[in-house]
């Protein structure tokens, strides 16, 4: 009965499409080894999935950065480059500084068409200019400001070594005096999340309520609530005032397209019983409201984060193998577009963490028990992060492997040597016979991770011990690990994609031997036995007949 009322509360709303991202946040008390940690899944359909890199630099005064939008690279400006920048591997510095984002759109009149930075180009800037989240954020803020902010309503995750920041972000309503926009910038909120806490957002402005006269847990710019005033937003008091309610308001299909994600995070590893949130996780926003942040129920490693990163509802009640929806091989996806109607009823499809259109993913680990030459793990992933693996990367590192460097092929020109492309090939079979070749990969991504995570471990010791002897090698030394590690992993997962191949083809499942060869029939060394027919899972089947009617039944 619960999921027919939401589905009415969703007839008179839009499901948000577009780029839709996932970020996790796990504080150190949080965490089972110390380290910070933040997520993201960079969910969109255009996004081609690459590891950027970003060498430290040296610039003469005067030098000047071209500012391209990201994820679009339409020309927007210029900025001055300040005289030093740090060296970035993808969404992580050498300093073990961490960013990642979601896009909410927000209330359409916040948005200044002569900005000149844009969230990307902010998280990037920041992480080449920045040593500390407080550092980062005062970047981010400080430049859209003096630049204008070119970009709807963000969250934007932001982890060091020691803190977590959740930081919020909507641009001012454009306001012309003389021809000149006397309003530009951003409003924004930054919160600091207590030790022991994790936190999520998922394309849903999460920050209500906020401490006005706590600097040391709370920044915020000054002009947060007289801006909202002053563009007949708000009319209550200041410490009543809320960010999202004021410039990013939920409605059914945010909620359940895009706080429901936050839900599962939470309804796993959150101390205490969530399902009070379940009724507002599902779309009802009259119900109580998620809490920003809320502690842990164990301390969580980097593999489940990243198994979190995978997840498709399982076992709640959106669990997206529950309905005809998920075919004849269970399959836990839905593609666009995220509604549809059917005799004049509109219907949705579930958004879950996992998602087939993500370009990248990644888990920054930041520890600052291990020096900074040696702390930083930048885990990184290309596409659908239920079905890619992840790859350590240290953050120390002066280069990265050419089969995930931008320029190997794009999303529109494929790539044999490309991990993106590669990844993508055996996902795309997976979802075929989710329940036989998904499964098989996911074991094969669990063996590989859980094997790299150890091997890390041994990783850390020997570059200690380098870094006491020789530190001048410590930074060769992890950046052979790194990329010798990824290649080795493009191998490995070639390899896969002709095993399974050979395996799954034409709908069969070959027989194996104990070691894992194929037989043969006996008589030849190249001709199998009858291969297993698994067919079709029992909720298809019903399905079908009934579907058919007598026309099937003999």
């Amino acid at each position: 009965m619960k999921r027919v009322i939401i589905a009415t509360l969703l007839i008179f709303t839009g499901i948000r499409s577009g780029d839709a991202c996932t970020n996790l946040l796990v504080t150190r008390g949080a965490s089972s080894d110390g380290s910070t940690m933040v997520s993201y899944s960079a969910d969109s359909h255009t996004r081609y999935g690459t590891l950027v890199h970003y060498p430290a630099a040296t610039y003469p005064k005067g030098a000047m950065v071209k500012i391209y939008e990201w994820g679009k690279d339409r020309y927007l400006g210029e900025i001055p480059q300040v005289e030093k920048t740090y060296s970035v591997i993808g969404n992580m510095n050498e300093h073990q500084l961490v960013i990642g984002e979601s896009t909410w759109g927000g209330v359409k009149s916040q948005f200044d068409p002569e900005g000149i930075l844009d969230y990307g180009s902010l998280i990037y800037l920041a992480l080449q200019r920045a040593k500390t989240a407080r550092e980062a954020i005062a970047v981010i803020t400080t430049l859209a400001n003096q630049y204008g902010y070119a970009s709807t309503g963000e969250s934007i995750s932001i982890a060091d070594k020691n803190e977590v920041w959740f930081l919020e972000i909507i641009g001012k309503a454009p306001k012309k005096v003389n021809g000149v926009n006397v309003n530009k910038g951003a409003v924004w909120v930054a919160i600091r999340l207590p030790e022991g806490t994790i936190s999520a957002h998922a394309n849903q402005a999460r920050i209500t309520r906020f401490p006005l006269n706590d600097p040391e847990n709370c920044l915020y710019s000054p002009d947060v609530i007289t801006h909202a005033r002053e563009q007949g937003l708000y009319k209550g008091s200041d410490k009543d005032f809320s960010f999202a309610d004021t410039y990013g308001p939920a409605d059914a299909s945010t909620i359940r397209g895009c706080d429901a994600r936050v839900w599962s995070f939470f309804n796993r590893f959150a101390e205490g019983d969530m399902s009070r949130y379940l009724p507002y996780a599902l779309g009802d926003p009259s119900k109580e409201r998620m809490p920003l942040y809320v502690k842990a129920n164990k301390k969580l490693s980097v593999k489940d984060v990243a198994d979190m990163m995978r997840d498709h509802y399982e076992g709640t009640a959106m669990d997206m193998l529950n309905d005809i929806g998920a075919g004849g091989n269970a399959l836990p996806y839905r593609w666009r577009p995220m509604s549809f109607e059917v005799d004049g009823v509109t219907c949705i499809n579930e958004r879950a963490i996992a998602t087939q259109q993500t370009g990248f993913w990644f888990v920054g680990q930041s520890r600052a028990y291990v020096p900074d030459e040696i702390g930083g793990i930048f885990w990184f992933g290309v596409d659908d992060a239920a079905t890619s693996p992840l790859t350590p990367v240290y953050t120390s590192s002066k280069a990265i492997s050419g089969h995930y460097a931008l320029g190997n092929g794009s999303m529109i020109e494929y790539s044999p040597t490309s991990m993106f492309w590669l990844t993508n090939r055996i996902a795309q079979f997976a979802y075929l016979r989710y329940n036989h070749i998904g499964k098989e990969v996911r074991d094969v991504i669990d063996n590989h991770e859980n094997a790299k995570m150890a091997e890390v471990r041994a990783i850390d010791k020997t570059a200690e011990l380098l870094l006491k002897e020789n530190p001048a090698f410590v930074s060769e030394f992890l950046t052979n690990y790194s990329v010798n590690t990824a290649n080795a992993l493009f191998t490995k997962w070639k390899k896969l994609d002709e095993y399974l191949l050979v395996k799954y083809i034409d709908g069969n499942t070959k027989k194996q031997n104990p070691d894992g060869t194929f037989m043969n029939n006996g008589h030849s060394p190249v001709i199998p036995p009858a291969p297993d027919f698994p067919g079709y899972t029992e909720i298809w089947k019903r399905a079908v007949k009934n579907d058919a009617g007598k026309r099937l039944s003999l």
